[in-house]
């Protein structure tokens, strides 16, 4: 038998005037919080709530404090201070777990648009006891991790984020919590870190050849061939090849993926060809698909080794290769 859904009011979260105050003030008091990628819990900013149980557990003291006011028993008023006296224990070490707790953030990595990066935070105590359960997730978002803190030692845990477009993007707000050691209290703080994250353009996937070379200025002008499905400055391996020529980052990845084809670098073509990854050579007319097509073809490139610049509106970078050049073409169009 299917279970009943939950009981959910009849009207849309729109209509709940609620909501958007709840949302103006979380609005108003995340601006209030200083930005900094190491905070240090303190008893100013590490908040402390009963959770249901808590208060499930306030509900119970309270019957039987009354029934054993009512029916004088010596053993009901026994048990009622004892689990009492357990949770006020419980809360102060609720608190205790994160007040001291230094949090810090490393630089994130950059990604591409519609993967996750994972922001890197290390957790610091210099206390003489180990804390436990501690999680942490982008605020609002559900998705714990949870780490324990050795002694006068470190944890690092990695929180997921996927930013929703493109660009240089602030990391989001962050939430540590804690409901040790009974699960009576709730224990939590909010902190936004300085950093910033950049998104790439997502590459298009099955994206069409490299776009033809352009003849070099100066050169002997000859046009360049179309229809290969690369780039003319590679070729395919041919026998007495100097072993120089070769791309061996190609041949590299030809071999993991169980094929022995080799790929040369054709030293006349490119001396006279140089490749340019043209937002005009794209072909499409959204922004954003010619920001992916871009993206694709920078790693195409950078597979085969090649020298390549890129041309977008209002910036052009120059000829060059490498983890370097990479970087710098996939920043412009993050940022264009």
């Amino acid at each position: 038998m299917d279970r009943a859904a939950p009981h959910r009011p009849w009207w849309p979260d729109a209509l709940n005037p609620m909501v958007g105050v709840r949302k103006r003030f979380t609005r108003w008091w995340q601006a209030r919080l200083p930005l900094s990628d190491t905070t240090v819990l303190t008893q100013r900013n590490v908040f402390i709530l009963p959770t249901g149980a808590g208060w499930m557990l306030a509900l119970t003291l309270l019957v039987l404090l009354v029934a054993s006011i009512n029916f004088q028993l010596n053993l009901g008023y026994l048990l009622t201070f004892l689990l009492a006296g357990s949770a006020v224990v419980g809360m102060h070490m609720c608190h205790a777990t994160l007040r001291g707790l230094s949090l810090h953030l490393k630089p994130p990595e950059p990604h591409f648009l519609g993967q996750s990066t994972a922001l890197e935070v290390q957790l610091s105590s210099e206390r003489t006891t180990q804390r436990h359960s501690i999680a942490l997730a982008v605020h609002g978002s559900g998705h714990w991790v949870w780490t324990d803190v050795p002694a006068q030692g470190t944890a690092t845990v990695q929180v997921a984020f996927a930013a929703p477009r493109r660009g240089l993007h602030r990391v989001p707000p962050l939430t540590a919590e804690t409901r040790f050691p009974l699960g009576t209290f709730r224990v939590w703080t909010v902190w936004r870190p300085a950093a910033e994250v950049l998104v790439y353009p997502a590459p298009e996937p099955g994206a069409p050849p490299l776009p033809p070379g352009e003849p070099r200025a100066g050169g002997t002008g000859s046009a360049p061939q179309q229809g290969t499905g690369e780039f003319e400055g590679v070729r395919a391996y041919r026998r007495g090849d100097p072993l120089q020529l070769v791309v061996w980052k190609k041949a590299a990845q030809a071999l993991a993926s169980g094929s022995d084809a080799l790929v040369s670098r054709d030293a006349q073509q490119a001396q006279r060809h140089e490749l340019w990854l043209d937002v005009a050579h794209t072909g499409l007319a959204d922004p954003e698909a010619r920001l992916s097509r871009l993206a694709a073809w920078v790693l195409q490139a950078d597979r085969l080794g090649l020298d390549y610049g890129l041309r977008l509106p209002g910036q052009e970078i120059a000829q060059g290769n490498g983890p370097a050049q990479r970087r710098r073409c996939l920043e412009a169009l993050a940022l264009c």
